[in-house]
């Protein structure tokens, strides 16, 4: 979700940049750019808490909630990178704009739908539009911050942002449902939009990248066909069945996706992913990272507000009040890792970030139908810890050390990943923890409770994960392993130096 331009986040200052910016105008940019990621981040989430009522009233079964929320993340994933090669083609601003615009459509039409494919498909639209901002938003802050520790600091805060986002939304969602229908969860997102938008028209800069990147559209439909056969493999196989010919076909259509990526893309001049960057350590670790961290979210959120709302009985205002604890601790404790990133390198906050979402899920393993509901807040606010400490350092954990001129195809992959996560992570555990124990049309049966312990354990085992990944991707053997990739394109650039009271090895 967010995080890097697509294809030049970091790239060269375009050749139509004029004078730096005045401070507070740079500030009022990055606050700009901040209010996009805002309601981007937050659909993603929102939708949670307002699933049961979706449900209900659109007669959904478990997997067209899935859908819901993967429609949008997934249409998200696949289009970042797209956008940021043509936002670097054909103007930031233009194109930032123009994701507004979709998007507070989308918004807008999400409210009124009558349907639930109606409902997915405004999604998608929605998505399509969110996909200009959150890469090229990044951009322009790349764009507008040349200084590199006030660069870094800008990028703590925008990826603080994301988890703010990300947190809030269950517990605005839950009021707004409760209050005035499911449908208002989107209309949050118009008048943010609007004054966006007209706020870009006022202060933001147009630019361009001096040598934009090539559109790769054969790269980009298989990374399309790879992505949408995995995730629609996964959420249909409980009802298809997993040694199905539908379900095997799709997860073979999805490996031959790969398989020709991996052969194709090493051909192309400017390819839409570029593979050498995997041999870096640091790189390789922070798409992991941010797989699995997002799949720990996403998991967690689509488990809990079925269980708060379905298995307790509780209203949608009164979950959201429950997962207050999670949007709290993400609220406190991002804004500390992205200063923390950007004063001492990424370390500490990956390994906390990594125990509090290897813990938070851990507790939630024996859950039953009678755990008191209290018991719950500790899983919530360890999990909550976790997650705010986890997002910000995850692109600068991709970028560390990168050349100005690749570094944006590193932070994409990132902000990809963090999309593919979410994707996968609804995915999956609504498919192990859900699906087998779904009693009709919008609701889950008595055999949930049991289902979702895997569920749980899936979550667990992303946390452990992302804690490993933390210590390996910050020793001095991975600092290498980015060194050495890094020469292939142009020679090794340091971040800003560490904190004269701790020296840390780049990629730290």
């Amino acid at each position: 979700m967010a995080s890097g331009s697509v294809q030049s986040e970091f790239a060269d200052r375009p050749s139509d940049s004029g004078p730096e910016l005045p401070r507070k105008r740079r500030r009022l940019i990055l606050a700009i750019c901040c209010m996009s990621l805002l309601i981007v981040g937050l659909d993603v989430t929102i939708v949670n808490v307002a699933l049961p009522s979706i449900g209900r009233e659109l007669h959904a079964t478990v997997s067209g909630l899935q859908w819901t929320v993967d429609a949008y993340t997934l249409v998200l994933a696949s289009l970042l990178m797209l956008s940021g090669s043509m936002a670097d083609r054909f103007g930031r601003r233009r194109l930032f704009k123009t994701g507004l615009v979709l998007f507070t459509l989308g918004s807008l039409l999400c409210s009124v739908a009558p349907r639930l494919g109606w409902l997915i498909a405004f999604r998608m639209l929605q998505a399509v539009g969110g996909s200009m901002l959150n890469p090229v938003a990044m951009s322009i802050i790349r764009n507008v911050f040349t200084d590199p520790r006030e660069r870094a600091q800008a990028i703590g805060m925008w990826g603080a942002t994301v988890g703010i986002s990300l947190a809030l939304g269950p517990v605005v969602g839950g009021a707004l449902v409760d209050t005035v229908g499911w449908q208002s969860i989107f209309w949050i997102n118009i008048p943010v939009g609007l004054a966006a938008l007209a706020l870009t028209i006022r202060f933001v800069p147009e630019s361009r990248a001096p040598r934009p990147r090539r559109i790769d559209p054969v790269g980009q439909v298989l990374v399309i066909v790879l992505l949408a056969s995995l995730t629609y493999g996964i959420i249909e196989a409980p009802s298809a069945g997993w040694l199905s010919a539908q379900t095997i076909g799709l997860f073979a259509l999805s490996t031959a996706a790969l398989v020709g990526l991996l052969i194709y893309e090493p051909r192309r001049v400017d390819p839409l992913l570029e593979l050498r960057f995997f041999r870096s350590v640091p790189f390789s670790s922070a798409s992991a990272i941010a797989v699995c961290a997002f799949a720990a979210l996403g998991g967690f959120l689509f488990l809990n507000t079925l269980y708060l709302q379905e298995v307790r009985g509780l209203s949608a205002l009164t979950a959201g009040l429950y997962t207050l604890p999670i949007a709290a601790m993400t609220l406190l404790f991002a804004p500390l890792s992205g200063r923390l990133v950007g004063r001492r390198g990424p370390r500490m906050s990956l390994l906390v970030g990594g125990l509090g979402l290897t813990l938070g899920a851990a507790l939630l393993t024996g859950l039953g139908k009678s755990t008191p509901l209290a018991s719950l807040f500790p899983a919530y606010f360890v999990f909550g810890i976790g997650f705010g400490m986890v997002n910000p350092p995850i692109t600068n954990t991709a970028v560390s050390g990168m050349p100005a001129a690749q570094a944006g195809v590193a932070a994409a992959v990132a902000s990809t990943s963090r999309q593919v996560g979410s994707t996968l992570g609804v995915a999956i555990v609504g498919a192990v923890g859900v699906a087998g124990a779904a009693a009709g049309v919008g609701s889950v049966g008595p055999g949930f409770v049991q289902a979702s312990h895997a569920g749980w354990w899936i979550i667990t085992g992303c946390g452990l994960v992302v804690l490993v990944l933390g210590l390996i991707s910050t020793t001095g053997w991975a600092s290498a392993s980015a060194r050495r990739t890094v020469q292939e394109f142009g020679g090794y650039e340091p971040g800003p130096e560490p904190s004269p009271a701790r020296k840390e090895p780049i990629g730290a």
